[in-house]
């Protein structure tokens, strides 16, 4: 789902609008692939550090990305045509909530090619960049972690699939990719980059 371009841009709105400010390949490198509750907790240690104050209320009680999900999310160009060609069991490990999940592949036609393989930080104690949730759906797979791929947009999944003995491949297909993140996810463990889905979808043929 491409659903990171649209947060990205929510939320450096609602945060500039609160008075914290972030250069936008910094935030997407700090701060994506956090759960949700680690994102909050994050954000508002770097506005007690800058702005003196908590703005976590305000944060959290936002209904805007919400809004913006419903009415503008779509997948990633080619990941249902990808996705639906793979055969092999797999799984969804996403650091967003479980309802809103379940809510964003369902919008997106994603659900019925991943359930009941769809697992959030809600399913596990420690969220990315921990390697909790990766081994999760391993064990629900019943697959061994070291022959597990992972697509990861993020540095931290990166970084947590890794600690969990998978292979990792970057994704750069997203909305929010920029300049920098491919050579950010290679430095935390990438095994190489795949720049969308019509290139997966070869590799995985492959």
């Amino acid at each position: 789902m491409d659903s990171e371009k649209l947060a990205l841009g929510v939320e450096l709105e609602v945060l500039a609008e609160l008075g914290l400010t972030f250069e936008r390949d910094d935030y997407v490198l700090r701060f994506m692939g956090l759960s949700t509750d680690a994102f909050h907790a994050a954000i508002d240690e770097e506005a007690q550090k800058r702005l003196g104050c908590s703005i976590a209320a305000e944060v959290r009680g936002s209904e805007r990305l919400r809004q913006v999900m419903i009415a503008h999310l779509t997948e990633v160009p080619g990941a249902i045509e990808a996705v639906a060609a793979l055969k092999l069991p797999k799984a969804i490990a996403s650091s967003g909530s479980r309802a809103g999940l379940e809510r964003k592949l369902k919008q997106t036609g994603l659900w019925d090619h991943f359930a009941p393989h769809v697992y959030s930080a809600d399913h596990v104690a420690n969220a990315k960049p921990a390697p909790d949730l990766f081994l999760h759906a391993a064990a629900a797979l019943r697959i061994n972690p070291a022959d597990c791929l992972v697509l990861e947009d993020s540095m931290n999944g990166v970084i947590g699939a890794k600690a969990a003995g998978m292979t990792v491949w970057g994704f750069l297909g997203g909305g929010h990719a920029h300049d920098r993140l491919g050579t950010r996810l290679l430095s935390a463990g990438a095994e190489r980059l795949v720049r969308d889905w019509a290139e997966a979808a070869r590799l995985f043929a492959a």
